[in-house]
Parts: structure tokens; sequence; C-alpha cells
């Protein structure tokens, strides 16, 4: 096994920025936890199976994203591409391979998955890796999940540039209309909320939105999204829970203006989101301590500015040049890329959550097993589990920045 090695110049940098900020009176920010537990939650992209509705027309060779994840090249010397997976290119709609993930997930500290969830044409896209692959896996109930819908737009060649070349045109528009989301809210409560091991906070499932400017471009307004939401939240009541807790999911970003962070907040309130988090830590930079850097003075401007539970991510990484011909090693996460930084910053994230002890100790890492943005926990044949293994260590207090140790075997 490779050697943890000495990390305090990484940890003296990324703690420079002064992450903990546990003097701040944020009042009562949601769920205390009972115990001194965390959650670690791994999104999870379900594009590598076959979908019903769509695959013949995004993926025709039968395999989903599989398809253009394995033609990746390489655009610089160096350059790992295509990506190669431990255990093979495994269908993630398969219950056995997802029994897998999950042993392998708890064995390594990772405790729920957030699951990306589609709506487009009127229903459901790629929900088969959730539905078939998570939720009939015999061990499903030892992990919990929730999900994320992701309600981007999509253009036709962003999903398959091999098939539809230089089209940008838009093939999906991820906005819904009113009627729209009284189907999804249905789906939503019935297929998942009433699953004992969907993730909920103070009795409240826990939905994600990745797309606000489309979520309030469907309704028409802030006054009409948060009537809607407010719909969502009383049919969930309904249903029996004493709620729904709905995540703002900011999906990376740059450190905001004072016009842009004022809007923002007006926003969260305004609409009634109940936390923020992040997809991913944006500001993509070639140096992977930078782009930690940058998401730990995002974390800290939107600590200083929110009145609601904001919850840490860790990127593995990014590297989407399988979906881009023309990115190159500008575009791609390549320097100081090690599981060694990925654990600084985790640690750096953990520390954030121990914080603020007045919300869930919540933690997201992005991701579980994005193959086609070169950021995944899952083993491949580069690194194999020591992406794992730096979230076992730092998540059971084994991990010690001030110290220079061998990795357990």
């Amino acid at each position: 096994m490779r050697k943890i090695g000495t990390l305090i110049q990484i940890f003296v940098l990324l703690s420079t920025l002064s992450l903990v900020a546990g003097d701040k009176d944020k009042g009562d920010r949601g769920n205390r936890p009972t115990e001194n537990n965390y959650y670690v939650a791994a999104y999870v992209w379900p594009s590598c199976h076959h979908d019903k509705r769509f695959g013949d027309m995004l993926w025709p060779e039968g395999e989903g994203e599989w398809e253009v994840i394995k033609k990746g090249t390489p655009r610089f010397d160096g350059h790992y591409q295509p990506r190669q997976p431990l255990w093979g290119y495994e269908a993630d709609n398969d219950p056995k391979v997802v029994e897998r993930w999950i042993d392998v997930a708890l064995d390594h500290g990772v405790n729920v998955f957030i699951y990306d969830w589609y709506w487009f044409d009127d229903g459901p896209f790629l929900e088969s890796a959730l539905n078939d692959g998570f939720l009939k896996a015999e061990n499903n109930e030892e992990m919990q999940f929730y999900i994320m819908w992701a309600n981007h737009d999509v253009k036709k060649n962003y999903w398959n540039v091999h098939r539809y070349k230089d089209d940008e045109s838009i093939l999906w528009d991820g906005a819904v209309n009113r009627d729209q989301f009284s189907n999804i809210v249905e789906r939503v409560i019935r297929q998942y909320f009433s699953r004992p091991n969907y993730l909920k906070i103070d009795g409240m499932p826990l939905l994600s939105i990745f797309s606000i400017d489309n979520l309030v471009e469907g309704f028409g307004s802030v006054e009409a999204t948060r009537e809607a939401l407010n719909y969502f939240r009383e049919e969930v009541k309904k249903a029996g829970y004493p709620g729904l807790h709905i995540q703002w999911n900011q999906g990376g970003g740059a450190v905001m203006s004072d016009e842009s962070a004022s809007a923002f907040v007006d926003k969260v309130e305004t609409m009634g989101f109940n936390s923020v988090a992040m997809y991913n830590m944006g500001g993509l930079n070639e140096d992977y301590l930078r782009y930690g850097e940058h998401a730990v003075r995002l974390r800290e401007q939107m600590d200083a500015l929110l009145n609601v539970p904001l919850f840490p991510c860790v990127s593995v990484g990014w590297d989407d040049t399988p979906r881009f011909p023309a990115k190159g090693a500008k575009d791609v996460v390549r320097h100081h890329q090690t599981p060694e930084s990925f654990a600084a910053l985790l640690y750096l994230a953990k520390q954030y959550a121990d914080s603020h002890p007045e919300q869930p100790r919540l933690i997201t890492i992005n991701a579980w097993n994005e193959w086609v943005e070169g950021s995944y926990l899952l083993p491949d044949m580069l690194n194999g589990f020591d992406y794992l293994q730096a979230v076992k260590e730092v998540m059971s207090g084994a991990y010690d920045p001030y110290t220079t140790r061998k990795r357990d075997e």
C-alpha cells in the first residue's frame, strides 16, 4: 500500500483558510444529532445501464454511458484515459453489483448514497439504477439513501458527443410546470419516502434539488416556486411525515460577489429551503490543492451568510474530457490529485461538521461512480481502494495530519 506521507504542508495550506467558524451564533440551524455519528453521503451517477425510455437514442450500444467512458482518450502526456474500473464495466442497475457497492461502502465509512434522479418528457430517466439496482439489492436497507432531482437542461451532444457531434441544441429542458411537478411529487413520495432507509432529518424526508434556476423558470417566479414547494410539503404531511426537508444544491460554483451573495440568501429564505449542499467543489483548477482551497473559501462565505445548515462537499477530482473532444490539460484536475490530498480535504470537511453540532453531521462526496467526470470512490486500476481507504481513515478518526505512518492493510 502507498504511504500516507507527511501531510503537514497540505494541511497547513488548507487550514490557513480558517475553515472552522464555530463561534458564530447560527441560531436553530436544524437537527441536533442524538449521537456523534456522521452521514457520509456519496453521489451516485446512474447512467451505466440501458435506459428503457431513452437508451437507444443516447447510447445505442446498450450499456449506457460506458459507451462514452470507454472511448475516453488521453489529451496530454500521462493523462489517465480511458478510466478503468477495477471490477470491470458493470451495470449500475444490477442488484448484485450494488450489493457489493453497499458492502464496500459501509466497510469504508460511506453510509449514504445520493442518487441523481431525472424527469424528462413527463417521465423518469435513468431510474433503473435506483429502482432495480439499489432497491432490489438484498442488503439495501443497511445503506441509507436520498435523491437529488437533477433538473438541469441537456444538450444533444452532452451525453454522447460521438453520436450527436457538434449539435448543441437542447434535447431536454429541465424546467417543469405545475402539472408535471404534481406527478413528480406523487411518484417520489410513493416510491422512495416510504422506504425505511430513506434519509430523514427530524423525521422529514430529505430531497435535494440541483437547478434552482430551472425550478423557478418552470413555475414562473420565486413566489410561485415557494407555493409549489409548500404544496410538496403538504403532500408529504398527508403521507404521514412531519414535513419535507428541501435542500438547495449549489452545484459547485464560484465565490460570490456581494450582490450575488445577497440574491442567493434572499432566494434560499424566500423559497423556504431547509439546507444548502454542494454537488462538487466548483472553481475548476488544474491543481487539486487549489481546487480544494476554492471549495473551502466558498464554504466559508456561505457559512457566514446562511441561517440554515450548510453541508460540506469534497470532490475526488474532475476530468470530463470523454464528453468533450475539445478539452485538454487546462480542463482537468491533475496536479496533486492523490488519495492523500483528498484525505486532507475530507479531514477539513469533518472539522467543519464537528464545528456545527447544532446540525446533522452530513458530508457529501463527489462521487461514488462519476467515471465520465473523473470523480469516483469506486476502486480502479490506478489507485485501487486508496480513496475508499482514505474515507475510512478520516471518518474513523485514524487519520492524523501531523504524523507520518503507513496505511493499514
